[in-house]
């Protein structure tokens, strides 16, 4: 039998609900770390037993210690509860009564109300990322706080500006809604839980369908200990959404508040398995597991008759049938779940203790049959009791629950008629509330292509706000300082935005990618409209580095990036004409990007080029080019001639170099590298011998002498030229 692996090792993770680094695989199971074992997710005695080992060899340094132990309990929950993983329920969650329409949240997957795109560029409501439920992304697992942030406080939460409008124009109602969440969320954060319960009642009344108005009421109800009724709306929303992570973390609160431990570890477990990234599931898990597993607490917290009864004492310790079947009941209604009418009495603890408010339950709910069964304490079920357990669980969730006056949930008998289908008032939108205009850049006055938010909430099509950037590290419109954005370069696309221009204006988009594709044509062209550089002497096989500061060379060194060619000429400039009329193509080789938008930019010369026709596009120059090659001697006497001649110059240039002061020669071999050899076939390179270039390129010659060097055709005359120039400088030497 084959077991899906866990990495267990000695090190927990690295910080607190956390189990790697931003650069980490984004895998749902990651790979081990160097020194950890795989250890099978049914054999949870030895990872618990190994766990247990190493916190009594010394103190526990914080709950963060277990994140390994925690890891592998979900995994073990997860394949128990025959889930899929994470991700796979993260699609589900959005489902099963949660939002169906265009705008949806990633993270509790209902409507989008206030949409804050991340850096990842997905997009969240802004309360799901405010009450920080995640440290990471949903969709892509990036990490959803900038690199080092602990906090969402580091980095405000700025609502997309384009999203929502749209949603306000589509879905004012949804909106509104939003904004009485909102309010109560406030409410809820000041203390005033009567207020807030009073609000969330009334709300409810006149829309009892609102999943989320009954999760505020079970805070209102929380707040005044009223944990029973808590329950009740909790319930509820699990019976219409049974996927959405965030009940049963608050399911799991309230019943940790009350103090039935077990149960709320059971709770934050399936929370978990839902999504591995809910950040104070996690948290939680691990300070449970901290406070249960501490040295001081193993005697009383841990001891096998605690756990186990006799009957499987002797088996080993897995999260097996007895907490799965127990967690499962505590979905069903609340009179069930928490012993009918009597209320909750506090437990404080730890897990032990959970039995105690099992037994509570256990003495008149399993007369009613309600299912609920102590942690690890009842026998195994055979196959037929499963299944009667299994059907009694059916009939209580085929039944349907109606708001009282008061706010309070009840139950309807089976049989009654009732509605039971949400209908969702923004499912669709109407064809006249689309509009192309609020699909446009504001910078370009064109639809967005490949649209990208600021951290202020602003939406562009990429390539301008690059142009912008560009010349200010600002934003466009607002001018807030986007220094740390330009510095991480990471321009994500708004997925949501592409996804819904891509839905309903997908003839429009088709005329976008048109032009953008004749655009980028008209930029590949390496003979019409070539750009051009114009600063310095460039030659064939030299190395060129460049320091790019100005806008118009960023776009320039960018746009030969994107296309492809990763090639642009070079030329020195000219008073006449504004840059001469023959220059090097150069080969991008390599860019390191700098904080504030400049560039070191690694090039290497290519072909040499005529400059036909002179233009200009968006700052920086063009040109119309011919390449240049060398003439070919055919004739072997002129060829012997031609090899004597390229032989005694390529002596005299060693000569020249090793002659140099030690000071001049180290420089040119850091700047240029050392020079190349002679080449046996003098004529097979389209440029001639490679050292002639490199030579050229390092002596000290006006660069009006070089380009009349670089200009010629023939490998002879170029050869004169360069022992002119020797001869020269060598007299200078011999004085």
């Amino acid at each position: 039998m084959a077991f899906a692996p866990v990495a267990v090792g000695s090190e927990a993770s690295p910080e607190p609900g956390g189990s790697g680094s931003p650069g980490e695989e984004a895998d749902g199971e990651r790979e081990p770390r160097p020194g950890e074992r795989l250890v099978p997710g049914s054999r949870l005695k030895e990872v618990v037993g190994a766990s247990l080992a190493s916190l009594c060899l010394g103190p526990l340094a914080g709950p963060q210690r277990l994140g390994t132990l925690v890891d592998c309990l979900v995994l073990n929950y997860r394949l128990r509860q025959g889930l899929g993983r994470s991700r796979d329920g993260a699609a589900a969650a959005e489902g099963g009564g949660a939002a169906e329409g265009p705008l949806r949240c990633c993270g509790c997957g209902r409507f989008l109300s206030e949409p804050v795109t991340v850096p990842c560029g997905h997009t969240y409501c802004r309360r799901c990322l405010r009450r920080e439920l995640r440290a990471r992304c949903r969709r892509c697992r990036d990490w959803l706080l900038p690199a080092g942030g602990t906090s969402t406080a580091a980095a405000p939460l700025r609502t997309s500006v384009v999203l929502n409008q749209l949603a306000e124009k589509w879905f004012p109602g949804e909106c509104e809604r939003a904004r009485t969440g909102s309010r109560l969320e406030e409410l809820l954060a000041q203390g005033r839980f009567r207020e807030a319960l009073g609000a969330a009642s009334q709300a409810l009344r006149a829309d009892s369908h609102d999943l989320m108005l009954r999760i505020y009421r079970a805070e209102s109800y929380v707040g005044l200990q009223e944990y029973k009724t808590a329950i009740e709306d909790l319930n509820f929303v699990i019976s219409k959404m049974p996927n959405w992570p965030e009940v049963y973390f608050r399911k799991g609160k309230v019943l940790q508040d009350s103090g039935f431990v077990g149960d709320a570890l059971q709770l934050f477990l399936q929370c978990l398995a839902l999504d591995e990234d809910f950040l104070p599931a996690k948290l939680e898990v691990e300070k449970t597991l901290c406070d249960v597993l501490s040295p001081e607490k193993l005697g009383e917290s841990l001891k096998e008759s605690a756990w186990n009864p006799p009957h499987i004492r002797n088996k080993p310790f897995l999260l097996g049938s007895e907490v799965t079947e127990t967690y499962c009941n505590l979905q069903l209604c609340p009179e069930q779940s928490l012993g009918g009418s009597e209320a909750l009495e506090p437990v404080s603890g730890s897990l032990n203790r959970a039995q105690s408010a099992h037994a509570l339950n256990s003495t008149k709910d399993l007369a009613k049959e309600d299912g609920l069964k102590r942690v690890s304490s009842e026998p195994l079920l055979s196959g037929q009791e499963k299944g009667a357990l299994l059907k009694r669980k059916l009939s209580f969730s085929e039944q349907d629950t109606v708001v009282c006056e008061d706010g309070r949930i009840k139950h309807k008998k089976q049989g009654e008629s009732i509605k039971r289908d949400m209908t969702l008032a923004f499912g669709t939108i109407p064809g006249d509330l689309i509009d192309v205009s609020d699909f446009e850049c504001s910078l370009c006055m064109r639809l967005f292509f490949e649209p990208v938010t600021t951290p202020c909430g602003h939406t562009f099509c990429k390539g301008c706000l690059e142009r912008c950037l560009d010349h200010a590290p600002q934003c466009p419109l607002c001018k807030e300082s986007l220094k740390e954005y330009l510095a991480s370069r990471k321009y994500s696309i708004t997925e949501l935005l592409e996804e819904l221009i891509m839905k309903y204006l997908s003839d429009e988009l088709y005329e976008r990618k048109r032009i953008h594709a004749e655009e980028t044509a008209e930029h590949s062209n390496l003979t019409k409209n070539v750009p051009m550089f114009v600063c310095t002497m460039a030659y064939p096989t030299v190395p060129c580095p460049l320091h790019v500061f100005e806008p118009r060379y960023r776009l320039m060194i960018r746009r030969s990036m994107e296309t492809g060619t990763k090639q642009f000429g070079m030329c020195i400039s000219d008073s006449q004409n504004g840059f001469a009329d023959y220059g090097c193509m150069l080969q991008i080789r390599n860019i390191h990007f700098l904080p504030d938008g400049r560039s070191v930019v690694d090039t290497v010369g290519g072909k040499r080029f005529r400059v036909l026709r002179r233009g200009m596009k968006d700052g920086y120059c063009t040109a119309d080019i011919e390449y240049l090659e060398d003439v070919k001697v055919a004739n072997e006497e002129e060829l012997k001639k031609l090899r004597e001649l390229h032989n005694f110059v390529y002596n005299q240039a060693c000569s020249w170099f090793q002659n140099l002061r030690n000071k001049f020669r180290t420089q040119i071999l850091q700047h240029f590298g050392p020079m190349p050899d002679r080449e046996e076939n003098i004529q097979a390179m389209p440029n001639g011998p490679a050292w002639c270039w490199w030579l050229l390129a390092v002596l000290p010659v006006d660069p009006r002498y070089q380009l009349s060097v670089l200009s010629m055709m023939s490998l002879k005359d170029r050869l004169i030229k360069i022992q002119h120039i020797l001869t020269y400088f060598s007299r200078d030497q011999s004085k």
